[in-house]
């Protein structure tokens, strides 16, 4: 099978190199750093997101976009993998519909609601479709999501994610690329739960961080997660999503590794705001894309839209974007009323 995947930061150059460690794959990565991907090209490393890890030396760099792209273009089972934040989904999705010559194929890695519209990612991709004319079942497409943490995928450690998809075939297609060595993937229909999932860990992972900052222990730490997970599958079911979802690996198992796991960007945001420091050198300093920071207030706006209670995420972003101080949003929800769970 031929792959590309679009965006060399952490997550797809460590799905790229696991993809390519499969000698059935032709798997070429493309960024929008030529002189990053020919120092991977050359030293096999992503010194800038994952230095210190070895990739597959199967992997091939391509710089030129459409080269890359005809790359997958080229095999009728092809597929492309936009490995970029939300916010470049759209503009991703538009190129790739302007290179097709026939059934196309993608799959995205980012998580998150839209700042402006508030939309999902799958909402974005398919108004982008619409809007160029391109009729459903033309452009297969999905997302590959839940708990995974690019540095350990990078280094052959296991893991188990989900895909979901516009239809069965990329389902089965994302299996065929992706399931292989240590990593399991299953498959899902439920792209709105899924979704739902992938954003509000990231906004209940700044809280999580926040408490353990804070030193608040571990009985905190546990009921942040439980509470959370709560949180989580109320909004999700209001938009749409299944129960299930939320009680499997891109709702509870993604939510687990991002507010407990070290090496999640979002927990670091918590722990900083803790500190005192403030939410603008906190971006600085962590040099990578934190998207809890950047959906918290559409995760907040949907909840209210839709009637859904979320004191957490209310508080996150009071303190994200209202000044409060971490130990005083902790002491807001200390002093809420008692209820039925």
């Amino acid at each position: 099978m031929k792959l590309t995947i679009l965006g060399a930061g952490a997550w797809g150059t460590a799905l790229a190199s696991h993809a390519a460690a499969d000698t059935r794959h032709d798997v070429v990565l493309w960024g929008r750093d030529a002189d990053q991907l020919a120092d991977i090209a050359a030293t096999g490393t992503n010194a800038t997101y994952l230095a210190g890890v070895t990739l597959s030396p199967r992997l091939t760099c391509e710089a030129d976009f459409d080269r890359a792209v005809d790359h997958a273009l080229a095999d009728a089972q092809g597929l492309l993998v936009v490995a970029t934040p939300v916010s470049g989904l759209r503009e991703m999705t538009r190129r790739l519909a302007a290179r097709r010559n026939g059934p196309l194929a993608m799959l995205w890695l980012c998580k998150g609601f839209e700042a402006d519209t508030h939309a999902l990612p799958h909402q974005m991709v398919r108004e982008e479709l619409d809007a160029l004319g391109v009729a459903p079942g033309e452009i297969e497409y999905g997302v590959l999501t839940g708990p995974s943490f690019a540095k350990e995928v990078a280094q052959g450690l296991p893991c188990a994610l989900t895909v979901a998809g516009s239809t069965h075939a990329l389902t089965d297609l994302a299996q065929a690329a992706f399931h292989h060595h240590a990593m399991r993937i299953y498959g899902s229909d439920d792209l709105i739960g899924v979704e739902v999932g992938g954003a509000v860990k990231n906004v209940l992972a700044i809280a999580t961080g926040a408490s353990d900052g804070l030193g608040l222990g571990l009985n905190a730490r546990a009921a942040l997660v439980t509470r959370g997970l709560a949180e989580m599958t109320r909004l999700g079911l209001a938009l749409g999503g299944r129960m299930e979802t939320f009680m499997g690996l891109a709702g509870m198992g993604d939510l687990i590794l991002t507010s407990t796991g070290d090496l999640s960007r979002n927990r670091k945001v918590g722990q900083q705001l803790a500190s005192g420091k403030t939410l603008e050198q906190i971006l600085h300093d962590l040099g990578h894309v934190a998207e809890g920071v950047r959906c918290a207030q559409a995760v907040a706006d949907l909840a209210a839209r839709k009637g859904v209670e979320m004191p957490i995420t209310r508080a996150v972003c009071a303190v994200l974007f209202e000044g409060l101080p971490a130990a005083d949003a902790v002491d807001r929800l200390l002093q809420r009323d008692a209820r039925d769970e």
